[in-house]
């Protein structure tokens, strides 16, 4: 299926851009997500009448998304966990945790499908580097320190 690109997807392409891409991923995400409209002749027509307002909107949306980068950029996080004696933890620090906890320090914006988390959840006490997308063009480096707390 042929789409037009309302904003900038990873690895898809930038604002205007006419792609091909699976049905399914343009019927269940990309148009769902107001990431893309079908691409007929109609819709090139009022994207191309609406382009200079949607440019507008995704610079705003770059700017934000950089401004709490530049605050989010270094930042280290504290989570206090279950865990036992040998430092692994009761469960797991899943992104959405890491999310919440961001939101809870001050950090509104975050969510829990921004934060990359290489290698899986966190299942022991220690110190992680981990990563916010904030946008497309923004990623960020964070600190998860993983603290156990004792029953």
């Amino acid at each position: 299926m042929q789409v037009i690109l309302l904003e900038k997807v990873v690895n898809l392409g930038n604002l205007g851009e006419v792609v091909r891409v699976r049905d399914g991923y343009a019927r269940n995400f990309l148009i769902p997500q107001k990431k893309a409209r079908r691409a007929t002749e109609a819709a090139l027509q009022e994207f191309e009448a609406r382009r200079a307002e949607l440019e507008k909107v995704q610079a705003e949306k770059l700017a934000v998304a950089q401004a709490l980068g530049e605050r989010l950029n270094g930042y280290q996080l504290k989570i206090a966990q279950k865990a036992g004696v040998d430092g692994r933890l009761f469960g797991s620090v899943t992104n959405a945790d890491i999310a919440a906890g961001l939101r809870a320090a001050g950090f509104d914006g975050v969510e829990k499908a921004q934060v990359r988390l290489p290698n899986g959840q966190l299942k022991a006490v220690g110190e992680y580097p981990v990563q916010v997308a904030l946008h497309a063009d923004v990623l960020v480096d964070v600190t998860i320190l993983v603290e156990g707390e004792m029953n």
